[in-house]
């Protein structure tokens, strides 16, 4: 018994020495968890803060490249001196708002006097700059301090911005001087007009920023609302707080306690488990926070489907290159996408057109050198950036490597399909080379390549910059034209039967006499028509007038060209259909000319178009057959109401037996089909006799008639005397 009651105690304290030490253990452990847990809560804030702060940085910066884009350009400095309203509502101000998103737009005078505005989209009137004026002053006032302390400096380096409250609404500001974008346009120093864009810092812009570095619930707060540690202050220039952008705060420390607490009571039971179990656990999560990082890291600078450098990443890397190159040793720029690949996309799906984009990143990264970078920018639109070029002629061979190596057969879905692609390439110049300006000169050389046949790469050269801009001019003054202007008018070419004098329908033909280049070739300024969206209203002009003119005289039908892209139009056979019942057009005498082109691309969207037109009765004409793709079975597949044998053959039928085979082949070809056939081009007797031996139904062409004035087509005789008629029956 006095053994029993003697170890009792030892067994005590030897129990309580366990348990003490346990609990010490235990406490050290919890200790060091809970520090540790608002560590990682520490630093990951801190890191959101600077996420948010750079991210604000890159709003403002871009803000200013968006508005440099009208800024330095000839066309902004005369139209804004001239106070022409229309040209700077659709280029400086609404233009920002629609295409950029800007909220606020205005346009000063060399005194500072307002001459234009714009308001959420807006033009208004240029008195309500005076409500924003005491709030931008300060900035305008930086700007014009700048500019005269050193006139020599190119305008467009001059830029002052700020945040400002405009309506107790924080916004983004940015005032740049309107500067010329050439040597053709001059203006003396301290007569600059300025241009103001103010962008208000709102939820939405807020949220863009914040979900490029994956925060939540990022928005802003206002000054009178209390203040929690997941916020970062937005302060003028002058260091004044304008409000707060806060969000919900990401705490990886508490979110690991929280999951680790049942553990933790758990392990209290056993203090040496318990230390082993939540050292085990804190490397855990912290190689799993590690992971997360460097996860949320590359998304933000790569692409999801390819893997490639995204857009971000590029633009850095090309930036970093330009910055060690020199004179030996240069950088070349090549902008590449695929050609037709919505065709890809609209016949296979959209998941064969991602496989196509996959494989098309993998033969890219395998084609150029491991110090190159390749990079999705979107779409079907990739980069390359080769650096330690010596001479264009390096970029001309790998970009040769490119194409060869994307005409080989891609496995897309159980198919095989063949793709081409189209490059531009640019040089960097020196060590002061500008990446803006390289990207600009890729892009307009891509813009050659694939205007020049697709399927090659080109060169940028220094003529480009002004074919541009020539091109622009065009742009402008045909929507000037189009919106009420001069200029634009149609001219008709008669279509005779085979006899040679009965006229059986007449083809539209549009003309531009130009006030500077007089009359402009139809093809050049409908091309640019195509390139630059207004085609639409283009064609949608010329089938107005064409049939304002037939409805007025007794011709059987009369035929209008359409674009390739009009048909791609899901409005557009409704649009025919409003355009007849407004000016009164019965259907069947309206012919509708299109290329083979059109059934090549076998669009459903262009299939149900000529599906419905011909349903309403409107004829369709296939135009130039035979120079093209010409099949039987996209013959079988869509109905066509006339082939037109191109003037090409016509033309050879004097002296090549050849040509008269094949135009003979087309006229039995029409007459299997049961279609009808017109000859264009016919130009000598010669030609016309062939072809009416050979059965052709119609005749087109300078031999017996050009293209005509409206006035001078109605006075023709076959048309005069129907047209006499038509008007004494209607006196009687």
């Amino acid at each position: 018994m006095s053994a029993r009651r003697q170890r009792s105690p030892l067994t005590f304290q030897v129990t309580l020495t366990v348990l003490t030490l346990a609990v010490f253990a235990l406490a050290i452990v919890v200790g060091f968890g809970l520090y540790a847990t608002m560590q990682a809560d520490r630093v990951s804030l801190e890191r959101q803060k600077v996420f948010l702060a750079n991210g604000l940085q890159d709003q403002v910066a871009a803000v200013k490249r968006e508005q440099e884009s009208v800024a330095v350009w000839d066309d902004s400095v005369i139209n804004a001196k001239a106070g022409n309203q229309t040209w700077m509502a659709e280029n400086l101000s609404v233009w920002m708002s629609s295409y950029y998103g800007h909220n606020r737009v205005y346009v000063l005078d060399d005194a500072n006097r307002p001459v234009h505005a714009m308001r959420e989209g807006k033009v208004v009137s240029p008195a309500v700059f005076g409500e924003d004026e005491p709030a931008l002053r300060p900035t305008i006032a930086r700007l014009r301090q700048m500019m005269s302390k050193d006139a020599s400096q190119a305008g467009a380096k001059f830029v002052a911005d700020d945040l400002v409250s405009l309506g107790g609404q924080p916004a983004i500001l940015s005032v740049m001087p309107l500067v010329p974008s050439s040597d053709r346009v001059t203006q003396a120093s301290g007569s600059e007009y300025l241009h103001v864009s103010i962008e208000f810092i709102n939820d939405a812009v807020i949220g863009k920023i914040a979900q490029k570095y994956l925060l939540a619930g990022a928005h802003l707060l206002p000054m009178a609302q209390p203040l929690g540690s997941a916020a970062i202050p937005l302060i003028d220039k002058q260091g004044v707080i304008l409000g707060y952008i806060a969000w919900d705060q990401e705490r990886p420390g508490l979110t690991l306690v929280g999951k680790a607490s049942p553990a933790l009571a758990l392990a209290a039971l056993v203090a040496a488990s318990v230390l082993a179990f939540l050292l085990r656990r804190l490397r855990r999560a912290s190689s799993a926070l590690q992971t997360s990082q460097a996860q949320a890291q590359y998304l933000a600078f790569h692409d999801t489907l390819t893997g490639l450098p995204n857009r971000a990443l590029f633009e850095d890397r090309l930036r970093r290159a330009l910055l060690t190159s020199g004179n030996e040793s240069k950088v070349a720029l090549l902008y590449l996408d695929l050609d037709r690949f919505k065709h890809v996309n609209d016949t296979l799906g959209h998941p064969a057109g991602d496989e196509l984009v996959r494989q098309t990143a993998a033969r890219l990264h395998h084609t150029v050198r491991d110090v190159d970078t390749v990079a999705r920018l979107g779409g079907d639109e990739f980069a390359v950036i080769l650096i330690d070029v010596r001479d264009v002629r390096n970029a001309e061979d790998i970009s040769e490597r490119v194409l060869q190596k994307l005409q080989e057969p891609f496995k897309l879905m159980d198919d095989q399909v063949f793709m081409s692609a189209s490059i531009g390439i640019a040089l960097s110049t020196g060590p002061d080379a500008d990446a803006d300006d390289l990207l600009r000169k890729a892009d307009i050389a891509l813009y050659e390549a694939k205007k020049n046949g697709r399927g090659r790469y080109q060169v940028f050269a220094g003529d480009m910059d002004d074919l541009l801009l020539r091109k622009r001019k065009v742009e402008s003054e045909l929507r000037s034209a189009l919106n009420g202007g001069t200029g634009i008018k149609l001219a008709y070419q008669p279509v005779f039967a085979s006899d040679g004098k009965t006229i059986v329908g007449a083809e539209a033909l549009i003309r531009w006499a130009h006030e500077v280049h007089g009359a402009l070739p139809a093809a050049q300024f409908i091309a640019i028509a195509e390139e630059r969206g207004m085609i639409g209203q283009l064609g949608a002009w010329a089938l107005l007038e064409a049939c304002r003119f037939a409805v007025k005289t007794k011709l059987p039908w009369l035929a209008v060209n359409v674009s390739p892209l009009q048909l791609r139009d899901a409005g557009f056979a409704e649009e025919v259909a409003l355009i007849l019942a407004e000016t009164g057009l019965a259907p069947k005498r309206l012919q509708l000319e299109i290329t083979e082109n059109v059934l090549l691309e076998n669009n459903d969207t262009t299939r149900a178009a000529l599906a419905a037109l011909r349903q309403s009765g409107v004829g369709i004409v296939l135009d130039d057959f035979g120079t093209g793709y010409s099949s039987l079975s996209y013959l079988r597949r869509h109905a066509i109401d006339k082939l037109k044998i191109d003037r090409s053959f016509v033309r050879l039928l004097d002296g090549d037996g050849n040509s008269g085979a094949i135009v003979k082949a087309l006229i039995d070809l029409a007459g299997a089909l049961k279609v009808e056939v017109t000859a264009e081009g016919v130009e000598t007797e010669v030609q016309k006799a062939l072809l009416v031996a050979m059965g052709c139904q119609q005749l087109q062409g300078y031999l017996l008639s050009p293209p005509l004035e409206p006035a001078q087509l109605v006075a023709l005789p076959s048309l005069s005397s129907a047209n006499a008629t038509t008007e004494a029956a209607a006196s009687a």
